[in-house]
């Protein structure tokens, strides 16, 4: 592989919090050095692109990606998905393990890594079910998963009820420092809710759970947690008073983590309007103050990750009552975009925001990426923080179209996409 020279870049790693203009030297897939100002020159023999100011940071690592392969491909297959990962400047996804069949065995996670892998697009890994089919009672087998490549455990959206399941899933894993996920969200109180409870819910004749259901299984698991001593990741964190939780669960040395999706730092209960089951995700959205204190909780350093929450949904899916449209949203290419309206509209910096989009996740899952450092993978983004953007969900890489931000005016556009230092995606 040819070497690379980018140069007259704006060098952004929230790893080191390094902000300056500079030029990254590439070889054979990793980063050889950075070097500051504009005086450097690359090597003889090295192919040179010149940012112009654009803005040069690791490639952003999504935690939380749902495809339809296996099992339901018309939805989202990995080369979709993938295809819509390099467009946002996403160079890593992680495939949660709701397929048919699920991802509960070591043979799966091979699969999903392998077919990546032959994409020759992003980096696509694979968690792992942390229950054997995902039925919340019988242990799977995590410790082979965890030798095949699972980055983590967890049964995505479905809740894990029984505590005793969840004691043993915890305890055995904290054997070898796996790490477990869970959704908090009480199974009882929840059920067949599709809102938050309150006015709007209450007005719509929506069925509605209130927010405290968070907070309450999270106490539970926080407290299987400090007694398995387990590794832990708190799965989509919507609300303020679980947040209040978790920071006590952080003051107390607990080993957690949590992980917040790019819908609900943007949108609140409000967007929901006159049925718009676009915005009909899971969890539900929450009341604007919650969203306020998410985004605190992001300036704070208390989210570890924030994720796209990739659900591909197709418009059969998506086309009915409320009550009745599948959950979920897709993200990946709209989800830097919508995170540096965290910059352009509530004032955060831009190294606050990459953080849990970058090192962050890197970080919780063991991963060389997510920073720009000698010797890190070149898994890199050229992009412009203000260049307007037009979602058109029409023209998204994605096979399904339900993105709640098509037609929104977003500011921030990947320029270039760089997968051990190859190109796997650019504006012409």
């Amino acid at each position: 592989m040819s070497a690379l020279a980018i140069i007259n870049a704006r060098i952004l790693d929230p790893a080191t919090n390094a902000d300056f203009t500079g030029a990254c030297l590439i070889e054979n897939g990793l980063i050889v050095e950075l070097n500051r100002g504009t005086g450097w020159s690359a090597p003889d023999g090295v192919e040179v692109i010149d940012a112009q100011g654009l803005c040069l940071a690791p490639g952003l690592i999504d935690i939380r990606v749902k495809t339809g392969e296996p099992g339901a491909e018309p939805k989202e297959t990995l080369k979709s998905a993938s295809l819509s990962a390099a467009a946002g400047g996403v160079t890593t996804i992680v495939i949660q393990p709701d397929t048919d069949p699920a991802i509960d065995d070591p043979a799966m996670i091979e699969f999903i890594q392998r077919r990546g892998a032959a994409l020759g697009l992003v980096n696509v890994r694979a968690a792992g079910a942390a229950t054997k089919g995902r039925d919340g009672q019988r242990m799977a087998e995590i410790g082979l998963m965890d030798e095949a490549g699972a980055l983590y455990f967890t049964d995505g959206d479905k809740v894990i009820a029984n505590s005793r399941t969840l004691q043993r899933v915890m305890s055995y894993a904290a054997a070898f420092n796996a790490l477990i996920a869970c959704r908090p969200a009480d199974p009882w109180l929840s059920e067949g809710a599709v809102a938050t409870s309150g006015e709007l819910a209450a007005r719509l004749g929506l069925s509605a759970a209130p927010a405290i259901a968070e907070r309450i299984q999270l106490e539970r698991d926080l407290a299987l947690v400090e007694q398995t001593g387990a590794r832990f990741l708190v799965d989509q964190i919507s609300t303020e008073g679980a947040l209040e939780t978790l920071a006590r669960a952080r003051a107390k040395g607990l080993e957690v983590a949590a992980s917040v999706s790019i819908n609900h730092l943007c949108f609140n209960e409000i967007d929901i309007g006159d049925y718009r089951t676009f915005y009909r995700l899971d969890p539900p959205l929450r009341a604007e103050s919650d969203r306020q204190a998410l985004i605190e909780a992001v300036r704070d350093g208390l989210i570890d990750a924030i994720t796209s929450a990739h659900a591909p949904a197709p418009a059969e899916d998506k086309r009915r009552p409320f009550a009745e449209a599948t959950p979920g949203a897709i993200g990946l290419e709209t989800l830097l975009p919508a995170a540096l309206t965290l910059h352009h509209q509530d004032g955060l910096e831009l190294l606050d925001i990459l953080r849990p989009l970058t090192e962050g996740p890197a970080t919780l899952l063991g991963l060389d990426a997510g920073r720009l450092a000698a010797g890190a993978p070149a898994d890199l983004i050229l992009f412009d923080p203000g260049a307007p953007v037009v979602v058109d969900a029409e023209r998204l890489h994605s096979k399904s179209k339900n993105s709640p931000f098509d037609g929104r005016r977003l500011q921030g556009k990947v320029i270039r996409t760089f997968v051990g230092g190859r190109t796997v995606h650019e504006i012409g």
